[in-house]
């Protein structure tokens, strides 16, 4: 009985230190999974480990300072900026960091892609308010620059959405870039913010694009209007004299939003160059006459846009060189052709030898229509032309030259509506027989960049900005006291108006 009993504890106590020993082994390490080179898309995709997806990280951080302008990348044509006065900034300064994510997926559908871009941007702002110590009250610090590019930032930053999109079969799903523009990137070769579609504008859309090969491809979209692609629907029966001074012409009465826009894009790309047509269809759809819905409203109206656009490439001049430019014909869609980087209303002053006049003043506003209570939408027109040459000196040195001009025009009625609002309004010295609210907008200009390293670019840009008004020479107005800007209420002269700016820029891609 005690050989067994011995003989069972034995076992149990060779058992146990077998045990031991086996735990204490090493166990077999699961084999890493290294990030994987995707070459199937070009340089810079990895597979997502563990998956059949193949991922792209990029971007840029950015860092600009405007002078003679109240926000960056932007002409002193409007606001605080367009007063030319002590509440002015004499510079503005701006920084940005982009994030882009590029995924993709090879199916037997063909590639599923998304592409996401956002970026977190710093603003200096400025100030807003009378500005005038004991009788005006407070300055209030406004991180929201003037310009519509800038709207919506607050102090310590802003974070933008600028894609996010879906790609498969053909389709293009959320936010990108309309179909209506050009592809190149900027405006067609610089920084500041030029008349025509430009290529930065997204826009959230449904789009199926047909490839027919050897570079040739259709594209028919929905795209939302709101808000890129609206500027104004003035309910002139509104108007103020505040209002007026500041290219207002009366309550910006939208109504929600009814259709989207519908574009149709046909592109040629190849070696030598691109050319594309563009047209677009907009639905301009107002509010009411008055403050209830009781008081009626005008019809909706639908509105149209056009676009030709050419990319000239290896032209003579030297490698890489190209000249790029667009022409655009609006009716009721004037955002296609004042883009919505662009104000919607400009005021710009300046000095005047008219004895009696405090200051001159020139003043426009761009709508996609204008109506007066009881009356329907009156559709207007606009058209333009911008187009620059691109010369790279050498692989570190590029310089570009660039112009623009967009002309706004109203109808007859229309302007009846308008200048029955300016004359007794802001006391038009010429009457009717001088009130014309047509006018022109045009920008100038040159930049030079310097690339003294791969992904890292150094850039400086002089724009000069026009504003032709139409208004009879001569005339002069009679202007409230606008508080907001300082000006006081006074006699102006009107008469054209300009802008000179400054702009530096340095950008490092990754």
């Amino acid at each position: 009985m005690k050989l067994t009993k011995g003989l069972v504890l034995g076992s149990a106590a060779m058992f146990l230190a077998t045990g031991a020993q086996a735990a204490d082994l090493p166990v077999k390490a699961k084999a890493i999974e290294y990030v994987k080179i995707c070459s199937l898309y070009g340089a810079g995709f990895y597979y997502i480990p563990g998956t059949d997806t193949c991922i792209k990280l990029g971007g840029y951080l950015r860092v600009m300072g405007s002078l003679r302008s109240n926000s960056y990348a932007y002409p002193a044509d409007s606001g605080l900026a367009g007063a030319q006065n002590r509440l002015s900034n004499y510079y503005t300064a701006f920084s940005r960091e982009a994030l882009n994510i590029d995924t993709r997926t090879a199916t037997e559908y063909g590639v599923v892609r998304t592409y996401f871009q956002g970026v977190f941007s710093w603003y200096s702002g400025g100030y807003a308010g009378a500005g005038t110590g004991l009788t005006g009250g407070a300055t209030a610090y406004n991180g929201a620059p003037a310009g519509t590019n800038g709207s919506g930032s607050v102090a310590g930053g802003k974070l933008g959405v600028y894609d996010a999109f879906i790609q498969f079969a053909g389709f293009t799903i959320g936010k990108a870039q309309s179909q209506f523009n050009a592809p190149w990137s900027e405006y067609p070769g610089n920084w500041y913010e030029l008349v025509g579609s430009g290529g930065w504008e997204r826009v959230n859309q449904l789009t199926y694009t047909a490839d027919f090969g050897q570079g040739i491809t259709a594209a028919f979209s929905a795209q939302d209007q709101v808000a890129n692609y609206t500027t104004n629907i003035w309910n002139v029966s509104a108007a103020t004299p505040a209002g007026l001074a500041a290219g207002v012409y009366g309550a910006n009465d939208i109504g929600g939003s009814r259709a989207p826009d519908l574009v149709a894009m046909v592109r040629v790309d190849q070696a030598w160059g691109l050319f594309q047509a563009s047209v677009a269809a907009h639905d301009n759809h107002a509010g009411y006459y008055g403050a209830s819905e009781v008081t009626g409203y005008p019809s909706d109206k639908w509105g149209w846009a056009s676009q030709l656009s050419l990319s000239i490439k290896n032209i003579p001049t030297g490698p890489g060189d190209t000249i790029n430019m667009a022409a655009v014909y609006t009716k009721g869609a004037s955002r296609y052709s004042f883009n919505s980087y662009i104000a919607s209303s400009f005021a710009m002053y300046g000095g005047t030898n008219l004895a009696g006049g405090y200051q001159s003043l020139g003043f426009g506003g761009v709508s996609d229509s204008v109506f007066v209570a009881g009356a329907g939408q009156e559709l207007t027109t606009t058209y333009g032309f911008n187009g620059a040459f691109i010369h790279n000196w050498d692989p570190h040195w590029a310089t570009s030259i660039y112009g623009g001009i967009g002309a706004v025009r109203y109808n007859d009625t229309a302007k009846g509506y308008i200048c029955g609002a300016v004359v007794p309004g802001l006391a038009l010295s010429s009457g009717l027989a001088g009130c014309n609210p047509d006018f022109n907008y045009a920008s100038v200009g040159s930049y030079t960049s310097w690339t003294p390293v791969k992904g890292l670019t150094f850039l400086a840009e002089l724009n000069y900005t026009m504003l032709d008004q139409k208004y009879a020479g001569g005339s002069t107005v009679t202007l409230p006291l606008q508080a907001g800007i300082a000006k006081p209420g006074a006699t102006y002269e009107l008469k054209d108006q300009n802008s000179l700016t400054l702009l530096f820029t340095a950008q490092r891609n990754w």
